[in-house]
């Protein structure tokens, strides 16, 4: 396997660090979505939903597919799903750690 920059790790999980672009990733983990169906499922307002997806589609966690007037999102991947799937198996392990954790400012 080859050597990734510390840099560009970290600009791959920036994607993953802020509620909103979370909520997002769940939303369209299981199918792919129009914005319009992801501002209704995650009750968010349309200009911020369409941020928060340019951001995650140009760190390359997710993909989009036009059709028409619509363009539907989803993850790049499996390994996307997989990655989900796997904070959730972390998270089981230390979630009263992360619940105390004061540190970070959200």
């Amino acid at each position: 396997m080859q050597y990734i920059e510390i840099d560009t790790k970290v600009k791959l999980i920036h994607g993953f660090s802020n509620k909103t672009r979370l909520q997002i990733l769940e939303c369209i983990k299981d199918k792919e979505k129009t914005v319009s169906q992801i501002v209704e499922e995650i009750n968010g307002n349309q200009s911020n939903i369409s941020q928060h997806l340019a951001c995650l589609k140009g760190c390359g966690i997710i993909v989009g597919r036009n059709e028409g007037k619509y363009c539907f999102y989803s993850l790049r991947n499996q390994h996307i799903r997989d990655l989900l799937a796997m904070f959730d198996v972390v998270l089981n392990d230390v979630q009263n750690d992360v619940a105390c954790c004061d540190r970070h400012v959200y």
